[in-house]
């Protein structure tokens, strides 16, 4: 399971690097995703163990937050988070925190005990981007769905993601194609982007942006939508400038 976002000034602190409550904020999202995802079942968080963060992110730096179930007992689970720090156009990462969430299952008519043990680690596909989020009810309208506003913002910046490592420049976006959204996203799934590089030119990338849907108790997967964004490798001054090596 993996999460990346941008660190923003709103989420910085006075000497300008990531606040440690968003970072955790991050973390427990992904323990609690990779929890539900693995066992189906409504999971709240029980306990972390002590977190010491070994190096800050900075203002305008990516995070990258990857969880993976490392235990599983009858009712409750533990996943083990890990935080690194990107600079987007030099590539550097640094290992900021590492962590480990215990979940417990609710009891309920939605939830089957034992839980499942853990199956065959699935590694990934660094050639392809996925990131997951979840959908809550600040970001709904007043049909319980996804505001199509919030989709293009997730789907913008998964664009924005994908291009910047594939070009290791200052990116912008240029264009984005018609968009077409065939399924509602409910509040409280699941979604998950999949952005690909499907071509480049002297200035720009194009990138591919598939957005589906997940009810995590059910496991059913909907695709929502699927864009193409023009993103342009930009100067100083603004203007679009050779991706080097094109």
């Amino acid at each position: 399971m993996q999460l990346i976002d941008m660190v923003f000034p709103g989420d910085t602190n006075h000497h300008g690097t990531l606040f440690g409550g968003v970072a955790l904020a991050h973390m427990d999202k992904v323990a609690f995703l990779a929890a539900s995802r693995h066992g189906r079942a409504p999971f709240v968080t029980a306990a972390s163990e002590k977190i010491d963060f070994a190096a800050p992110a900075r203002a305008g730096d990516l995070v990258e937050v990857t969880g993976q179930v490392v235990r599983v007992g009858r009712s409750s689970l533990d996943v083990e988070v890990e935080l690194v720090a990107e600079a987007p156009v030099t590539g550097e990462r640094r290992l900021c925190t590492r962590g480990r969430f215990t979940l417990v299952a609710q009891k309920g008519p939605d939830t089957r005990l034992p839980l499942p043990q853990i199956g065959a680690r699935v590694d990934i596909d660094h050639g392809i981007l996925r990131l997951a989020d979840m959908v809550f009810p600040g970001q709904t309208n007043h049909y319980g769905t996804l505001y199509g506003g919030d989709a293009l913002k997730m789907m913008g910046k998964a664009a924005f993601i994908a291009a910047t490592r594939h070009a290791r420049a200052v990116i912008v976006m240029a264009a984005s194609d018609r968009i077409d959204f065939t399924s509602p996203i409910r509040e409280g799934e699941m979604v998950e982007l999949v952005a690909a590089v499907r071509m480049t030119g002297r200035s720009s990338v194009r990138v591919e942006v598939a957005l589906s849907a997940e009810n995590l108790l059910s496991g059913d997967r909907r695709h929502a939508a699927t864009a193409l964004f023009t993103m342009v490798s930009v100067g100083p001054d603004g203007r679009s400038r050779p991706i080097a090596g094109e």
